[in-house]
């Protein structure tokens, strides 16, 4: 993959274990007023969840959050990920997983899409109910909602469901804006 080095970047790698990742990068001063935009499509492989990690983790540094929500952050983009690849693509390779993160002054947008099914997030179960709490599925769902400002689940009008998630930026006072934590 290319590095990023401001303007446009655009990276393709194709082998035989994966399938083509194309990285681009569209506004080249992130701490500019004006929006930044990083689109990544993967194949639907566990082994480029981690990649797509790092990218939310600099956009939020780069961002100015602290380093605890750089985490969360992180967490729930990964986890989201994962749910895209394992229940969205049922692990099938040949499926993409198209990434767009938006960065504006204010807030940071991920929108992650997959090829699935989708599903009613209203019957996701809650991992806090006793009779949850050695299940060890369901919690991804629960750290976006908990970690993000706002999580919302779609039908893509072209298949596929797609997960919004928004995240305010921290202000230059401490605060954030549009009330989020």
């Amino acid at each position: 993959m290319d590095e990023f080095t401001g303007c446009t970047v655009l990276g393709q790698n194709q082998s035989s274990r994966g399938r083509a990742t194309t990285v681009e990068v569209t506004h080249p001063d992130i701490l500019d007023k004006t929006d930044t935009v990083v689109e990544i499509t993967i194949a639907s492989h566990y082994r480029f969840v981690e990649m797509v990690g790092a990218v939310a983790d600099q956009l939020t540094q780069l961002a100015g959050f602290e380093t605890e929500n750089v985490d969360w952050v992180g967490l729930a983009v990964r986890e989201s990920i994962v749910n895209a690849i394992k229940h969205g693509n049922q692990l099938d390779v040949s499926k993409p997983v198209q990434v767009r993160f938006q960065l504006t002054d204010e807030k940071l947008i991920v929108v992650i899409r997959d090829r699935g099914n989708g599903f009613d997030a209203s019957h996701v179960a809650d991992p806090r109910d006793p009779e949850n709490l050695l299940n060890p599925n369901g919690r991804g769902i629960f750290y976006m909602r908990t970690f993000m400002d706002d999580v919302e689940f779609s039908t893509h009008q072209q298949g596929g469901l797609e997960v919004r998630m928004v995240k305010h930026r921290p202000t230059r006072n401490g605060g954030f804006h549009n009330g989020g934590s």
